[in-house]
């Protein structure tokens, strides 16, 4: 019976608060709240701040939600991979079921809680981020075909449709301009990775780009993507939505980023790989936060004139 009963007992956690803090990649989230953040400032019409407060939050749990679904899920070639063998699943920290708990529950926490303060269109969008990552995304494409992170990417474009939705509870041409920017950003920035990390990729049977078509071929790609970016991110200027404050840094880190991109292409050191991969990631924050400058300098401009004639 002593026996018997030892083998029920539960497997105790070890998992610390920091280890939960790690399951919701909390630099990918970064990223994430920056560009929804974005998109809800850019959006035209009011919204209460403890929306604002309520909006962001979501994002970032709801994100955090779908990290920790994909480590759950993802925990045996997690062990294999040099990056990621560290992380809190691998390690046995934190058990499988906890981890899926965790995950689900913030997921659907995130969702109700969005479409409760806020509004249903951001509830929607959010919803739709976490699904497209877990299910389409970690599930269905990252083990099976090499156009992975191309299509998944659009699970980490939408935030900015989400910022944009919170505000307006609907879209317009501008949160969808954003979206298709950080979905053409997205390969290159992981390809970029994948150039320096592809045995890693290569062990757990991963088909990333640099795995089944070559450094050559990858670094090909990474350049046509910049060069589709480059008048993409542009749009906004052509539009009329943003102005040419935002145009000139667009331009600039643009061209910084192609002829990072053509560095790499000659180079056969793949640790630039990596390099690459880090200024894509200050190539995206720079342009969403030009795009809030360029908005408020505008506004500004246009209050100043409005107190000079009323004077």
């Amino acid at each position: 019976m002593t026996s018997q009963a030892a083998v029920c007992l539960p497997i105790a956690s070890a998992a610390t608060a920091y280890d939960y803090w790690e399951l919701l990649k909390p630099r990918v989230m970064s990223l994430v709240v920056f560009t929804g953040f974005v998109g809800l400032l850019l959006a035209p019409g009011p919204i209460h701040p403890v929306m604002v407060v309520a909006s962001v939050l979501c994002i970032a749990v709801g994100s955090g939600a779908a990290g920790a679904i994909n480590m759950w899920y993802e925990r045996d070639i997690d062990a294999l991979m040099e990056r990621t063998k560290n992380r809190p699943l691998p390690q046995g920290r934190i058990q499988p079921g906890e981890a899926l708990g965790f995950g689900v529950t913030l997921a659907v926490g995130s969702v109700l809680v969005m479409y409760t303060l806020v509004n249903f269109w951001s509830a929607f969008y959010l919803a739709l981020a976490i699904l497209f990552y877990v299910g389409v995304y970690t599930i269905w494409l990252k083990r099976g075909t090499p156009q992975n992170i191309v299509i998944g990417g659009a699970a980490g474009a939408l935030p900015p449709v989400i910022g944009w939705a919170s505000v307006m509870n609907g879209t317009t041409l501008l949160p969808w301009i954003l979206f298709s920017i950080i979905f053409l950003w997205t390969p290159p920035h992981f390809w970029a990775l994948a150039l320096y990390r592809h045995e890693d990729y290569a062990k757990a049977n991963i088909p990333i780009l640099p795995v089944v078509a070559g450094a050559e071929t990858t670094k090909n790609k990474i350049l046509l993507y910049i060069l589709i970016l480059i008048p993409l991110s542009l749009f906004p200027v052509y539009q009329g939505d943003l102005g040419m404050i935002y145009g000139g840094i667009a331009l600039i880190l643009g061209i910084l980023f192609l002829a990072l991109g053509i560095y790499v292409k000659r180079s056969q050191n793949p640790r630039n790989g990596l390099r690459l991969f880090f200024y894509s990631i200050v190539y995206l924050f720079l342009l969403f936060a030009a795009m809030v400058g360029d908005k408020f300098i505008k506004s500004s401009l246009a209050f100043s004139a409005i107190s000079f004639v009323l004077c």
